[in-house]
């Protein structure tokens, strides 16, 4: 969700096989990945202070420091999911502001409202800062040291072709030997949003929006379930 990288986490709990699960449900998430895991809150502390993390998961109770200890030592904080099997911590959880609490034992979909929730919240940041001076983007062409400039008004949308993408300009068509991920995160996320795993659109070109397809000129393209939530949040 662009969101134009996978939302970087931080899991801590103090019993592995919660921690575990957990991590399970990281990794069973498609927008989300683990970018460390641990039973010790020091660790912790140490990695958020020292690396971009977007979502740091963190039980309370545990031996030697609780978790609401570990967000009175750290100065800036990621967005926080608190964890506990103790329902009386979640008031003073919510005093911390954190951005959701659950309770154990909690399911995968209620797990997955909880990051939906922080997801969308990125996406909106995103749209609303202010565009990027830069109004173009170099593509590799099909001859030895020769590049394309396309303006982003020019896009409509791009295509994943396995290890290739195809432009979608409003007077031409280009074919470039590039990865779907990496090509999102160099395009500006005020105008362009992935809707599917094949399919990134200019936001500026949408014609309409209905049911699960977006038309775009003369074009219906479908819109992925997994993108669906976060693209409608956009027009709320």
């Amino acid at each position: 969700m662009n969101i134009s990288n996978n939302l970087r986490c931080v899991c801590v709990d103090d019993e592995p096989h919660a921690l575990e699960i957990l991590q399970l449900y990281v990794e069973k998430t498609n927008f989300l990945e683990v970018d460390f895991a641990t039973t010790n809150p020091w660790e912790a502390i140490d990695f958020v202070k020292n690396n971009e993390v977007d979502i740091l998961f963190l039980d309370i109770q545990m031996e030697g420091l609780t978790g609401l200890q570990v967000l009175d030592i750290l100065d800036k904080k990621p967005a926080i999911i608190l964890t506990t099997a103790y329902q009386e911590y979640a008031l003073k959880g919510y005093e911390y502001k954190v951005d959701d609490y659950l309770l154990k034992p909690y399911s995968y979909d209620r797990f997955l409202k909880a990051v939906k929730g922080i997801a969308e919240k990125k996406v909106i940041t995103n749209i609303e800062k202010s565009a990027n001076e830069i109004d173009h983007i170099f593509i590799k062409g099909d001859a030895k040291n020769k590049f394309h400039r396309v303006l982003f008004s020019d896009i409509l949308y791009i295509e994943g072709l396995r290890n290739y993408v195809q432009f979608h300009c409003e007077n031409e068509k280009i074919i470039t030997l590039q990865n779907m991920k990496k090509l999102q995160e160099e395009l500006p996320a005020q105008l362009f949003f992935r809707i599917h795993k094949s399919y990134i659109i200019n936001l500026n070109k949408i014609k309409a929006v209905e049911g699960n397809s977006v038309q775009l000129g003369d074009k219906n393209l479908p819109i992925g379930a997994s993108y669906k939530s976060t693209f409608m949040q956009l027009f709320k």
